[in-house]
Parts: C-alpha cells; structure tokens; sequence
C-alpha cells in the first residue's frame, strides 16, 4: 500500500514537471513571436538617397497621411463632390416639390407659385385625404397585400432557390435552365387573364398575389447567395440528426439575413407599387390597392371635356394626388433604412460567385 503511495506521488510529481515545463516553452515561443513581430513585422527598410532606414509601421502611416494631395487629386475631389451634389439635386427635387405641392393650397398650384417651399401652408388636404373611406380601405388593403405577398414570395424563392444551388442534384441540369427560360419567354397577357378567370380567382384578392408570387432575377441571387454559404455548417447540422428541411431552417435561413432582407426589400416595393394586377383582376372598388386608387384619381383629373373645368379641376385634384403620393411613399421610405445596411452585402454576396 506504502509502495502505491509513492508511485502514485512520483507520478504526480513528473506530470507536474511535464506541465510546467510546457508552460514555460508556451511563454517563450510567445515572447519569441513578439520579438520578430516588433523586429520584423512592425518596421521597414526606407532607402533613400543611398542612405538605408529602418522604420516603424507607425511612422510609415504618419509619413503617409501627412503627405500633401496633389492639384490633380483635389481638382478630381471637387468635380466629383460638384457632380455627386447635382445627381442628389436632380433626385431629390421632383419628391421635395411633391411635398410642397400637397402641403400648398390649389390656388398657389394654379399661379405656380410653388417650387420646393410650400406656399400659403396647410395640413386641410391630409385631413380630407385621411378621412376618405376609399383612400384608407385602399390602404388597407395595399398593406394586406404587400405583408401576404412579400411573406409568400420569400418564402417560395428561398425554397426553390436553395435546392438549385445544390450542384450534386441530378435534375438540376434540367431545372435551372428551365427556371432560366422563363426570364425571356412569357405565357402573355391574355393566357394569364384566362387562366386566372378560369381558375375562379377573377375579382378575389389573391389573383393581385399570385402573378408576381416568384421573380426568377430574385431566385438566381439567391441562389448564388446559398452556393457561396458555408457548407461545412450545413454538413454540421445533418450530423445532429437535421433533415434537409431542418438544415434548411435552422442552419441555413439565420445565415441568410443579408439577401432575405435584400429581396423583402424589393419584393415589398413591387406589392406596394403594383397596380396593373387590380386593373386586370380587381373590378370592385373595395378591393383596390392604393396604387390603382392613384391611378384612377390621376385618370379622372382629365376626363371631362370642358376645358375651364378641366383646369379647375387639374389644379385641385393636383393637391390631392401629390398629398396621396406622399403617404403612399412614406412607409418604404421610413423601411429603407432598416434593410439598408444589409442591402449592399445581400446585393454583393448573391451576384458573385468565388
């Protein structure tokens, strides 16, 4: 017993040797990389004037940033600044004077009086806009449509997206020049108007959703967006016991974050801007989107045949339509900044393919 006491003692003593000798080689080749970090990595060899220089990394960057621009670098800044400013200009005036417009009385609008300052200043048209029934039930149902369309349509793209970004799938070869085809050749107008008749959805809400459900420029991003994935996370997940449809979800999706943001985005503003769709399947009045609502107002302002009262009616029916246009631009605009920052990368890491 005495004797493995001792064993068990000496065995300890050498593990404890062993590790502090570990220990003590860790800290040197630490302090050994430190020293070629600062010896090498953080200096430079400067020749000049046959005079050769060693300096640091930081003198390097200081040397750098104090140097002077050159004429030709800052007349390029400011032809660049100059033009960069003008574009803004030119974007930025045809919104900015909408905004006056629904903001001035019908009389300054008459006299043209208005530029980008709203003259003789009044909030009576929001209020009458606001308390109209059509323009709010058309509101309504433009945010209904774009929610449920926007959800459907990421939805079916990232399903039928992530399959066709699996090279190994026999049927590849054969599906994505197929989803391909369909970006050049289409069924057309009337084939689509009689099968939407026929298929019983003439005059229901869900023939606005269903003609714009998938865009196949959409898919394609996305597509490259899961080629370029780490696959190594998705082969992770299949040995926790995943299916391909858990993968899916649970790995896959929460790393999609840049392009699913990218194509809600542009999924939403096609919803919320559409309104070709009602025209074709949406007679009643009470299921129109906001953007047809526009459309008819902006057609009605000339549909009389007497020319005073054509004006007359032009110049006030102008203060409702820019008001309207107004609070139908605002929500996507307010939305914007929040996919904005993923907007770029999503752009970016679905258009390349390494």
């Amino acid at each position: 017993m005495v004797n493995s006491d001792d064993n068990r003692k000496k065995t300890t003593d050498a593990e404890d040797i062993v590790e502090a000798a570990r220990r003590t080689h860790d800290s040197a080749s630490k302090d050994a990389s430190l020293h070629y970090r600062d010896q090498f990595t953080t200096k430079a060899i400067v020749k000049r004037d046959g005079d050769v220089k060693i300096k640091t990394a930081d003198e390097l960057v200081i040397r750098v940033s104090s140097m002077k621009e050159s004429k030709g670098y800052r007349v390029f800044t400011i032809i660049n600044v100059i033009i960069m400013l003008f574009i803004s200009a030119v974007t930025l005036y045809p919104f900015l004077y909408l905004v006056a417009q629904s903001f001035s009385s019908h009389t300054a609008i008459a006299k043209g009086l208005v530029t980008i300052i709203p003259v003789e200043p009044n909030i009576k048209t929001y209020i009458d806009v606001l308390t109209q029934g059509v323009f709010l039930n058309s509101y309504k149902n433009t945010i209904i449509y774009t929610i449920i369309g926007t959800a459907a349509s990421i939805f079916l793209s990232a399903f039928l997206a992530y399959p066709l970004s699996k090279p190994h799938l026999k049927l590849n070869k054969f599906l994505t020049p197929f989803v391909i085809f369909t970006m050049y050749f289409y069924g057309g107008l009337i084939p689509n108007y009689v099968l939407m008749t026929r298929i019983g959805l003439y005059d229901k809400w869900p023939a606005f959703i269903i003609p714009g459900l998938i865009s196949t420029y959409y898919v394609l991003l996305m597509k490259a967006f899961f080629a370029n994935s780490p696959h190594e996370l998705e082969e992770a997940g299949e040995l926790d016991g995943l299916s391909q449809i858990g993968v899916f979800f649970r790995v896959v999706l929460p790393l999609s974050k840049p392009i699913i943001a990218t194509m809600t985005l542009f999924y939403a503003v096609s919803y919320w801007n559409n309104w070709f769709n009602a025209f074709l399947y949406l007679p009643t009045k009470e299921k129109w989107p906001v953007a047809y609502y526009l459309k008819t107002l902006i057609a009605g302002s000339f549909s009389t045949n007497d020319p005073g009262a054509t004006a007359d009616k032009a110049y006030l029916s102008a203060n409702i339509r820019s008001c309207a246009m107004v609070l139908m631009a605002l929500p996507i605009i307010c939305i914007y900044p929040i996919v904005q920052r993923y907007y770029v990368q999503g752009m970016m890491l679905g258009s390349v393919k390494e």
